[in-house]
């Protein structure tokens, strides 16, 4: 009779939390990330304080995440650094992206990383479009723009995505590949039209979206909506004529 074979370890998986100003929201991030920590699924949160006012640094230590300082203002920018600490502290199989807003669902990330796991994906973003959402949370600006820009990417790309969402998983190897670089506003749309360039297996799963505790940096504003969506397809517009030399 054979000795039953040992299962493959788990692959290792950390979350980014880029966060500016979330005093509020980021204790019940954390709290959900919490079983998937115990569970083993979770090895490490990472919070990447862009330059919070209030409390954010602290509740983010209180409740067990890494606080990694983001100096450089910018939602790329706070990610950038989440990374680069990784890079530097045993970078994981797989990482996470996740808003400090609690308008994503952290108890969805199986569902989110599944496709990783299972070897069918190198990215998977979280598609707010094809999943429910609580009245009010995408707002109607915030819908446009990225209906404008996924119809961009479908045009020049020949890839179709539903969302730019912020909730999104990668191998690590796989967006290191990518080179990452966009600072700001145009961070997702940056990896998702770089991971077609690249051949990068790209997939959508749907994910919950509910209205998020305070006011939104970007799309809470007129000024923030305008950037924003400037800033996004210039980056889908950028790339697809003259990324492809890089």
């Amino acid at each position: 009779m054979e000795p039953p074979r040992a299962s493959a370890p788990r692959p290792t998986l950390d979350v980014v939390v880029p966060a500016l100003d979330e005093e509020r929201s980021l204790p019940l991030v954390l709290a959900d990330l919490a079983p998937l920590l115990a569970s083993g699924q979770v090895r490490r949160v990472v919070v990447a304080d862009n330059g919070s006012r209030d409390g954010t640094a602290r509740v983010a230590a209180e409740g067990g995440a890494v606080v990694v300082p983001a100096a450089r203002r910018g939602y790329g920018s706070a990610c950038l650094a989440g990374l680069a600490w990784l890079r530097q502290h045993g970078p994981p199989a797989i990482v996470v992206f996740l808003d400090a807003d609690y308008s994503d669902h952290p108890d969805e990330l199986p569902r989110l990383v599944a496709p990783l796991l299972a070897g069918d994906a190198d990215l998977v973003i979280g598609s707010r479009v094809l999943g429910e959402r609580e009245a009010g949370a995408l707002l109607p600006q915030a819908r446009a723009g990225n209906l404008v820009a996924c119809l961009l990417i479908r045009l020049l790309y020949g890839h179709r995505f539903t969302d730019l969402g912020p909730f999104r998983a990668a191998r690590w190897d796989a967006l290191e590949a990518l080179r990452m670089s966009d600072p700001d506003f145009g961070w997702t749309a940056e990896m998702q039209v770089k991971a077609v360039q690249q051949g990068l297996r790209a997939t959508e799963v749907p994910v919950s979206y509910r209205r998020r505790v305070g006011v939104s940096k970007i799309t809470g504003t007129v000024s923030g909506t305008l950037r924003a969506g400037h800033k996004i397809l210039w980056t889908v517009l950028r790339h697809a004529f003259g990324g492809r030399r890089g």
